[in-house]
């Protein structure tokens, strides 16, 4: 018998719809299988099928019933005209008792087949998940949060379509000790964007309507550089880089990184599991904005590089929604 898949189909049907703030939605899902999905952490990625034009779900809805589907597979042997258009997203919340499931959305338009469902969408209407599904063998999958036992500062750095995540990490982290120093920054479109979360972090909101000229990421690439990292750092084990010099720790600041990724490739560099870390950084936000705050804090500021988890959640200029 064939080991169970870690990710498969679900049918799920909107249940309700919650505005959390001017650019963010929250859409609760149920459906008969969800009391059997998983998710292992704050960040657990899922991804979601929306048809487009005069398209159809109905050949990964029959995908969804079966007992074991190897889905992937079965979407890519789909004719073009078939495959619906997939997204990644975040599980916000999952209440496996209540078979419901909590995705958030940034509300940006009708520019993407995802925002346009987003934008019309009514309680009833069916879609596709591919999400954790529990019990599977294998290891788990689909997260990067995964912070160092032993760390003493942790940095979370996100945009909007990272906030889901990262609220979902300040009220993991409040559920635990509080064993780090830990310090948030979160950059969204609107100053009535800013929600009431744990106040384990210190926590900075940047609001890109306050400072209209600002470029995506600006806001997030300023405010670190106001918080004076490089003697921490090296008490932790970096090595501050100084102008015009380049350490063992340094990353290429011309248009390569160390893997040869240019900057129109997608970024998702997930820090070196290791328990002993002292600082540990989690960043997630528009591609080339994520890279140029890992390159600042590995470059600059000195931070080993296996300290530093960077996730391009989306790229500026293409219809990510």
């Amino acid at each position: 018998m064939a080991a169970k898949q870690s990710y498969q189909l679900f049918d799920i049907t909107l249940a309700r719809r919650t505005q959390v703030s001017a650019s963010l939605v929250k859409f609760t899902f149920s459906g008969p299988n969800v009391s059997h999905m998983a998710t292992y952490a704050p960040d657990q990625r899922i991804k979601l099928f929306f048809p487009e034009g005069d398209g159809t779900l109905d050949p990964l809805f029959e995908i969804a019933k079966r007992e074991e589907n190897d889905w992937y597979d079965a979407y890519r042997a789909l004719p073009d005209a078939q495959r619906p258009a997939a997204r990644t997203y975040t599980i916000r919340a999952l209440r496996s008792e209540q078979a419901e499931v909590d995705v958030e959305f940034v509300l940006h338009g009708d520019n993407g087949p995802a925002s346009r469902w987003a934008m019309r969408a009514r309680t009833g209407d069916r879609l596709v998940m591919a999400a954790p599904v529990a019990n599977a063998e294998g290891p788990k999958q689909g997260y990067e949060w995964k912070p160092p036992k032993d760390v003493r500062r942790i940095l979370i750095i996100a945009d909007e379509t990272a906030l889901p995540a990262a609220a979902g990490i300040l009220e993991a982290l409040d559920d635990l000790p509080l064993i780090a120093n830990v310090e948030a920054l979160f950059e969204v479109p609107r100053s009535d964007d800013v929600q009431p979360l744990p106040q384990v972090a210190k926590l900075r909101w940047l609001a890109r309507d306050g400072e209209p000229h600002s470029k995506h990421g600006e806001l997030l690439l300023r405010a670190l550089r106001d918080i004076d990292l490089q003697k921490e750092i090296a008490a932790l084990g970096g090595s501050p880089a100084t102008h015009g010099s380049k350490d063992k720790n340094s990353e290429d600041e011309l248009d390569h990184d160390e893997l040869g990724q240019d900057e129109n490739a997608p970024l998702w560099e997930p820090a070196t599991q290791d328990n002993s870390a002292p600082f540990y950084a989690w960043i997630a936000a528009e591609t080339k904005v994520a890279m140029t705050l890992r390159r600042y804090l590995i470059n600059e500021c000195g931070l080993p590089k296996q300290y530093v988890t960077s996730m391009g959640y989306w790229r500026l200029g293409k219809a990510n929604g």
